[in-house]
């Protein structure tokens, strides 16, 4: 069964850091391209990260570049999001998705709240 699953969520302040992981089961991440998005109630989804599978490029939009870190643990079948220097405009629910052809997976979502 595929399944993508986020943790790490939670309330942190402003400047803090938080780690989300989207552990995958029932595909392996290296061969999907991996994405975060978030979406802020009212707000259209927003892409944040991207890591691309097999060799692992990656991407951010500018609204995160040089704050987040998307990486991948191949063994732990796993996809972080690494954020820094949290702002209050980041409070959001987080999400991953995977994609590889015809296959689009999202993952339930992690909520963030950034507040002090």
């Amino acid at each position: 069964q595929v399944q993508l699953v986020e943790s790490g969520g939670g309330l942190v302040q402003p400047g803090g850091s938080l780690r989300l992981s989207c552990a995958a089961s029932g595909f392996t991440v290296s061969m999907y391209n991996m994405r975060w998005y978030r979406q802020a109630p009212g707000k259209e989804r927003e892409f944040l990260a991207q890591i691309t599978s097999g060799g692992g490029n990656t991407n951010y939009a500018e609204s995160v570049k040089g704050r987040f870190t998307i990486s991948r643990d191949n063994a732990k079948n796993t996809v972080y999001l690494q954020m820094n220097d949290l702002k209050t405009y980041d409070t959001a629910e987080y999400s991953c998705r995977a994609t590889r052809w015809t296959r689009d997976y999202w993952g339930q979502g992690t909520q963030v709240t950034v507040s002090s």
